[in-house]
């Protein structure tokens, strides 16, 4: 199974933090580690075109804490799909898999963090059922940052 420590994993997620840099001036902060997504706690996949790795998105486990998070809540992460395979419906086809795999897990809640520079990420989240929450997380206090979460069950 392709995870976050992949090699191809590695990869797009060094591809998305220069996404980060592009739209915002500096990659992601967040404290991310690869058992952040060893199941069943977690979850971190790769979706391949034509054998090359094109789209990826995980979820780990988070539980109630300062931020207002719940028990049983998800953070889905590293949503991102390759400029070039971008409009095939690859982040909606894994985001509906992480979704239905944490339901799977025992999660009840995905929640994410995006930002206002990202419209189609807000668009696709929108479109899937996701709403505005509290905001959570390093960038809560940051002025661009979007919080969302959607329940599973």
């Amino acid at each position: 199974m392709t995870g976050f420590g992949h090699p191809d994993g590695v990869k797009l997620s060094d591809e998305v933090q220069q996404e980060y840099v592009r739209r915002y001036g500096d990659g992601d902060q967040t404290s991310m580690h690869t058992d952040h997504f060893d199941p069943p706690a977690g979850l971190f996949v790769v979706a391949y075109l034509d054998g090359e790795p094109v789209a990826c998105g995980g979820w780990r486990a988070k539980e109630q804490d300062d931020d207002g998070l719940l028990d049983g809540d998800a953070e889905l992460k590293r949503m991102f799909v390759v400029p070039q395979a971008r409009g095939k419906g690859l982040a909606r086809a894994v985001l509906r898999h992480l979704e239905e795999r944490a339901v799977a897990a025992g999660r009840t809640r995905l929640v994410l963090e995006t930002g206002n520079k990202q419209p189609e990420a807000i668009a696709l989240y929108l479109s899937e059922g996701y709403a505005d929450i509290r905001k959570f997380g390093y960038y809560k206090d940051h002025p661009d940052s979007v919080c969302m979460g959607k329940q599973l069950v």
